[in-house]
């Protein structure tokens, strides 16, 4: 919700430049919502989908940063510094969910590496 708003934003300002990076964060936002409400997490075993989300909040959060200091000095239009605002916002919340992305990756990672010493040993 939040990529929506800050794309509004950037459509309604004079940093229209900016649009593209919300928009695409939140089209893999969605993406990754709907493969883990239809399941596809568990039908693709071949898929690190934790690691796909932990990319996804990393990459989110360096992005709306940086492009929301941009906004926030360069512009200095109502909608150009609303956008920069709830940029920060949203580096702060994919922050948090970069943090608890990484601790269920830690789990997966951890899960997955258990299985084969186990393995190894019974043979």
């Amino acid at each position: 919700v939040l990529s929506f708003i800050i794309f509004i934003c950037y459509i309604a300002s004079l940093a229209a430049s900016f649009m593209m990076a919300p928009l695409l964060e939140f089209l893999l936002a969605l993406f990754l919502f709907f493969a883990y409400a239809s399941k596809l997490n568990e039908k693709f075993k071949g898929v690190h989908w934790p690691l796909a989300d932990f990319l996804r909040c990393v990459t989110a959060a360096i992005i709306y940063f940086a492009i929301s200091i941009a906004a926030v000095s360069k512009y200095s239009d109502g909608a150009s510094k609303a956008a920069g605002v709830f940029g920060f916002a949203a580096t702060i919340v994919f922050a948090v969910d970069f943090y608890i992305t990484f601790n269920d990756l830690v789990t997966f990672l951890k899960q997955g590496s258990s299985d084969s010493p186990e393995g190894r040993k019974t043979e």
